[in-house]
């Protein structure tokens, strides 16, 4: 699909990645953006279209679908790390699962027949390289994203016949709040967002955001213990 001239609703835009899609929309053109966070207020710029959406709340997704009724490219952005063990204390696992799973899970299939209706159009769920490789401080996290992966595969199967694309990101550590305790490369939000873009611009169904998203996916065809040395 073409973003010039698109409607789009990015979840997650007041900071970071999020606010970063939102400024390469607007560069390339779109027609109106709505920028989605739990705190509206937070949302200043006044090239937007600024819109209350808790994803964790079926209530508020459902009266964001009736708000933006106009949408024809979803940006599914909002996420969290709570650095939940999945040997841990359950609530945070649930958090984790709530938000980066059932969460986006939820804006989908809300905002599923809005794309129908408005041609099809296209989704992007942000993802991660730990979809697929899972640590001790990340176990909540990986679990979660893993569970995205699968969903975004189906969804990707699902919304075909109505002309609706969907698109998975996966990338390591971005340069945002979230890894800012992190040490190492750090892909920059901005050059995330228009690799991003360019993908859904051309179809394509996967976007590998840097060199540890491409390294990590090629070794899962591999021996386990090249990706985990700690196993032995």
């Amino acid at each position: 699909m073409r973003i010039e001239g698109a409607t789009a609703l990015v979840t997650g835009a007041n900071r970071g990645l999020g606010k970063a899609f939102v400024e390469e929309l607007l560069a390339r053109g779109a027609a109106k953006v709505y920028a989605t966070a739990r705190d509206v207020s937070t949302v200043t710029d006044p090239r937007v279209t600024p819109l209350a959406l808790d994803i964790t709340d079926p209530e508020s997704v459902a009266a964001a679908a009736r708000a933006a009724a106009d949408v024809d490219l979803l940006i599914n952005n909002a996420g969290i790390a709570t650095g939940a063990s999945v040997l841990g204390d359950e609530e945070g696992l649930r958090r984790e699962m709530e938000t980066n799973f059932f969460g986006p899970v939820r804006v989908t299939r809300l905002f599923a027949p809005v794309l129908a209706a408005n041609g099809g159009g296209a989704v992007v769920n942000m993802l991660s390289v730990l979809s697929w490789l899972a640590l001790p401080t990340t176990g909540g996290y990986s679990a979660a994203k893993s569970a995205a992966w699968a969903a975004t595969n189906a969804q990707r199967m699902s919304l075909a016949e109505q002309g609706t694309t969907v698109t998975a990101v996966h990338v390591g550590y971005l340069d945002t709040e979230m890894a800012a305790h992190v040490d190492g490369p750090k892909v920059a939000p901005d050059k995330l967002a228009a690799q991003v873009l360019d993908a859904v611009e051309a179809g394509e169904p996967e976007v590998l955001g840097d060199d540890r998203s491409r390294m990590v996916k090629a070794a899962l065809s591999g021996d386990l213990r090249d990706l985990y040395g700690s196993l032995g």
